[in-house]
């Protein structure tokens, strides 16, 4: 078999691979690198004629790797690495001149927080640095940042996480949220009425928080009402705002709306919060990471 020429291979046509491996769609990938699905697909189409292979096959749901496409999964991912060690290696990171593509994931609460500074930052310099934020999902967040699926997590944990690296930027407690006219409004809530009324979730069953007050709602036999779950803090306001749900958020969350919904004491008593900036290990080495990370913690930090 001849040897196929390298050039015919191009460092574009190996992040699609990785986009394609990563986020099975044509159309996430494009999301993903910030290209035009057409873009995409005519890398993909030159992947197929430099492999000799389909590599990725159409499902209903997308793009599944072929076992030609699994088995150079690991080679590509290295040789990534590789290359972004060698343009960063005894290279400061400046971000006014960097292309790079930075993740990170939080709620749509810390997106308000740091998104604007940030935006403002990088339009100040020129930079065409390009940003991602995205809601946590069901993957467990460790794992994507250790992927390099994500750059950093900013993330209200009860419980602090052993398997990543942390930086504590504030704590809050929880308070219960419903509409300003609500019947519970003016009143003390009790277990009784707590348990009474119908709850909203941010990401039930993924949630310690959830468990936490179920586990203690059990311990003297009653148990809530669990309605509605739902990905974002604005999705739960809105709701609030035209049912008579009440939902259990942290402090400054319900502050920050405080002209839509009214803040009650929990009738029981919760562990605090810390609101938590997040990243893989291996980013310590990152200049790139560590600068997002600067920027992010400074904006956190401000009150």
């Amino acid at each position: 078999m001849s040897q196929r020429d390298i050039r015919s291979l191009d460092l574009g046509m190996l992040r699609t691979f990785d986009a394609l491996m990563r986020e099975g769609s044509v159309s996430r990938a494009a999301a993903r690198l910030f290209l035009s699905q057409p873009a995409v697909s005519a890398s993909l189409n030159r992947l197929r004629d430099t492999f000799g292979d389909p590599l990725f096959t159409r499902t209903s749901h997308g793009v599944l790797p072929t076992g030609r496409a699994q088995a150079l999964a690991p080679q590509i991912e290295r040789v990534l690495a590789d290359i972004a060690a060698l343009l960063e290696a005894d290279q400061p990171f400046n971000p006014a001149t960097s292309q790079r593509i930075f993740r990170i994931t939080g709620s749509d609460h810390a997106s308000q927080r740091v998104l604007p500074a940030l935006a403002h930052t990088l339009t100040a310099m020129g930079s065409s640095i390009r940003l991602v934020w995205e809601t946590p999902g069901t993957s467990p967040v460790a794992e994507r940042l250790h992927k390099g699926d994500l750059d950093l997590a900013v993330i209200a944990r009860i419980r602090p996480p052993r398997d990543m690296e942390t930086l504590v930027m504030y704590e809050d407690h929880y308070v219960l949220v419903t509409r300003h006219d609500h019947p519970q409004a003016g009143h003390p809530v009790t277990m009784d009425s707590f348990c009474a009324m119908s709850h909203v979730f941010l990401g039930y069953g993924t949630s310690v928080l959830e468990d936490v007050i179920d586990e203690t709602l059990a311990r003297s036999g009653r148990q809530r009402p669990a309605q509605i779950a739902v990905s974002s803090f604005g999705q739960i306001i809105d709701l609030l705002q035209r049912s008579d749900h009440a939902a259990v958020i942290a402090s400054r969350v319900a502050q920050s709306h405080a002209d839509r919904v009214c803040a009650h004491a929990m009738p029981f008593e919760l562990p605090a919060y810390q609101m938590l900036l997040c990243w893989d290990i291996r980013a310590n080495g990152d200049p790139g990471v560590q600068w997002l990370k600067r920027e992010v913690a400074q904006v956190l930090a401000e009150k």
